[in-house]
Parts: C-alpha cells; sequence; structure tokens
C-alpha cells in the first residue's frame, strides 16, 4: 500500500532515531522543504546527541512513535542514518501506521525501517536526508525526484547499461537497502520478504571480504534464490581487495550465478551525492536491456 501523496502544506516531521547530526543541517532541510511549500516540525529531542545518537533510546523511541501518532505528520524524514535503529526498533508500535499510513524517509541505518515497514505491506521511500538535502541545490535532480515524488508523480527511470548486468525483465516488490544494516535483521522480525521480490543493495566503506560473506549469507540461506531480480547501487568508498582475486561487483555477480534473473549493477542510489529516490515495498518493474536499465512503478 502507498501512503497518502502530500499536498503544499501538508506536515513533514523531521526526527533523528539514529545517529547525532549537527543542527545546521536540521535548519537547512526545514529551510529547503519549507521553500517547496510544506510545513516542517521536528521531534522534541532531534537535535539531541546522548554519545553518537541522537538522544538515548528512550528519546528516539517517543520521537518516532510520535511522529508516527500525529495525524497531521504526513511524512516523516529521519535527519541521517548512522547507528542506533536496531536499538528502539522493537520499542515501536506500527499500529497506528498501519491506519494512518504515511511516508518515511530516510537510507542507511534507516534500512531497519523500511524492512519493518515492508512486511506491513506498506511502502517507504529510500532517498537523501537532512545533509544532501540541506547541501544540494534546490534544483537538482536528487531532491526535485523526492519532491515530486511526495506529490505524487512516481520516478521512472533509464540509466546506461553497465558491464556486468545481467539482462532480463523482472517485475517484484522493491525490497532492501543497506547491506550490512539488513544482514544484521536476518532471522529477526525484520528480516526481508524475499520470494518473488527485487532486492536493491547500497554499502558504504566495507571490505570486500565482508561483503562476500554478507552475500554468502543470502545465498546460503536461500534468499537469493527466491529472488526475481537485483539492482545493486553504489558501494562507496570500499576498496577493493587484491587478495580476493574478484572485485566488489565480481563477488555479487559470482553470488547470484546460479539463477537467471536480471541484475543491474551501479545503480544510482546509495551514500553518494547522486542519491535517486526509490519506493521500497512497492511493485516495480525492471527491465535491462544492453543499453539501458529501466525501472519504473
Amino acid at each position: 500500500m502507498m501512503p497518502p501523496f502530500l499536498n503544499h502544506g501538508d506536515e513533514i516531521r523531521i526526527v533523528s532515531p539514529s545517529g547525532t547530526i549537527d543542527p545546521k543541517y536540521i535548519d537547512g532541510a526545514t529551510q529547503q522543504l519549507v521553500a517547496y511549500g510544506f510545513k516542517v516540525t521536528e521531534g522534541k529531542f532531534t537535535r539531541n546527541a546522548y554519545g553518537r545518537f541522537g538522544g538515548t533510546t528512550d528519546q528516539r523511541t517517543e520521537d518516532f512513535q510520535n511522529a508516527l501518532n500525529d495525524p497531521e505528520v504526513k511524512a516523516i524524514l529521519c535527519s541521517r542514518g548512522g547507528y542506533g535503529v536496531a536499538q528502539i526498533i522493537d520499542k515501536i508500535d506500527f499500529t497506528t501506521l498501519k491506519k494512518q499510513l504515511k511516508w518515511l524517509i530516510g537510507f542507511s541505518d534507516i534500512t531497519i525501517f523500511h524492512n519493518a515497514i515492508t512486511n506491513l505491506d506498506i511502502a517507504s521511500i529510500h532517498a537523501i536526508m537532512a545533509k544532501h538535502i540541506t547541501e544540494l541545490p534546490q534544483n537538482s535532480e536528487q531532491i526535485k525526484t523526492l519532491i515530486d515524488l511526495l506529490l505524487g508523480k512516481l520516478p521512472e527511470y533509464h540509466i546506461p547499461a553497465h558491464g556486468q548486468n545481467r539482462r532480463g525483465e523482472a517485475t517484484g516488490k522493491l525490497i532492501g537497502g543497506n547491506l550490512s544494516v539488513l544482514y544484521g535483521m536476518r532471522a529477526t522480525p525484520y528480516d526481508l520478504p524475499f520470494d518473488g521480490n527485487i532486492l536493491f543493495i547500497e554499502e558504504i566503506a566495507e571490505k570486500p571480504y565482508h561483503i562476500d560473506r554478507m552475500m554468502q549469507n543470502l545465498r546460503l540461506s536461500g534468499a537469493l534464490a527466491k529472488l526475481s531480480g537485483l539492482v545493486v547501487g553504489q558501494f562507496s568508498d570500499c576498496e577493493e581487495d587484491p587478495l580476493m582475486k574478484q572485485t566488489i561487483h565480481q563477488i555479487i555477480k559470482s553470488a547470484v550465478e546460479p539463477y537467471d534473473y536480471p541484475v543491474c549493477f551501479d545503480f544510482p542510489a546509495g551514500h553518494v551525492n547522486y542519491n535517486l529516490p526509490l519506493i521500497l515495498g512497492q511493485k516495480v518493474h525492471l527491465q535491462i536491456s544492453g543499453s539501458e536499465v529501466g525501472l519504473n512503478y
């Protein structure tokens, strides 16, 4: 189910359920979103710092729960990722969200929330957060596509083909997010529903053998065999390791070698400035040819 799209004047709540954030990015994101015609509010503890976290577990839980429960809030923007959602995910009551659908926006550690919401059959948005919204030009494709999506215009992507791609077509629910975060949720209530779905993965600053370990988990558990397609986003700051005898793309390609579904490499989403929004938990059509990759809802 897709939450209702927003209208100008609707409220977007900024919360910090994971890492602490420089308040200037809260101010900058607020300024940008207000310029696009939205009302922007923030949680009581959005600007807090408790060690590496954006508040204590109780504070972060309270802010996120209040955002879910407030009927005036039409979208929740997580200020940043980092680490911390695993500490509070089982403290969140999603009952109200099932009755009053609203959009969740974020990526990286926010993958855990995406997983939980996907399991409720509700769509959410993997997209830029406060820092990028602050620093990117107002007319940048990343911001404009996100705003258009919130207002009801679904993205339709056509990107150049990558040499490692495997051609084909697939339709399924798009699931996933940050590879190490979703790996950390395996065998928990927040694991993903892989059957017949298209998995999106991205990563930052992980060693190639760590990436191989995670991909082997997905292979050995049978998760990869259940997919209808794979979209590989940006693997940023992941240095190649010549001792692995494979590049990172080759590591991933080897893990899915036994299967015949389409595989897209280098999709522009992840820990990069050019991070285009994706609707997770929603059916998508993936088409990979020798010249381009098409992805549309």
